[in-house]
């Protein structure tokens, strides 16, 4: 518990007179911290991983004494019997939670993750996009300008009634925003947000190429 909100609690004690009722305090993190990384080794083994707790101190359950809290996606489920998330045995709930990996011909070439909610999916498919159809290296593809459309009604974006809304960032260029507001988005100027972490590997030259996310805290290490 942070220092600010134990203060804050404080001020609410009145010494003077015995409190009749006393409203129990929020100490929620409004914002999550998931992190991304991955790694290669000298024999090419990979690994790509991602760490998210969803509320701020997930489900509460630490297993064991390995120092870490389970995460509760299972929020993210449904009682409805019709709903694709709908809750049943020996299932995991759909979330955004996405660490990524290409292969081809059998072999991993590239491992990667975008951090940020609802921005995992969409930031997966723009970066790709920018690798497969654009040509770009693994820097250039996170560096990219980026959209982002929120304003569903539910966490999953499987309900929206209204259209939601497309964030640009401002490498987006003024012709692009007036033609999408020509077809009807809601367009606002802003941060798309993400946090992406790369490794490339080059099976014929060996090397590994790393990209890190510039929106976010990270970096590329060799060694």
């Amino acid at each position: 518990i942070s220092k600010p909100y134990a203060a804050r609690q404080a001020k609410r004690i009145d010494m003077a007179k015995a409190a009749q009722r006393v409203p129990a305090g929020d100490p929620q993190l409004k914002h999550g911290d998931t992190i991304y990384l991955t790694a290669v080794d000298k024999d090419r083994n990979v690994v790509s991983l991602i760490q998210s707790t969803y509320y701020g101190f997930g489900s509460g359950h630490v297993p064991g004494n390995v120092g870490f809290t389970m995460q509760n996606r299972g929020t993210l489920f449904a009682m409805d019997d019709k709903h694709h998330n709908r809750l049943e045995p020996f299932k995991r709930p759909f979330h955004t939670i996405i660490p990524a990996m290409v292969t081809k011909d059998g072999k991993p070439v590239l491992s990667f993750g975008v951090m940020g909610g609802d921005m995992q999916p969409q930031g997966h498919a723009q970066v790709l996009v920018n690798m497969i159809d654009h040509g770009m290296n693994v820097q250039e593809a996170t560096d990219a300008a980026r959209v982002r459309h929120d304003g569903s009604d539910t966490p999953t974006g499987d309900v929206m009634t209204d259209g939601g809304r497309l964030i640009v960032e401002s490498g987006v260029s003024e012709k692009v925003v007036a033609e999408l507001k020509k077809r009807g988005h809601n367009v606002s100027r802003g941060g798309a947000g993400g946090g992406y972490q790369a490794i490339r590997i080059d099976h014929e030259t060996g090397l590994l190429h790393g990209g890190s996310e510039a929106r976010k805290d990270g970096a590329a290490i060799g060694y």
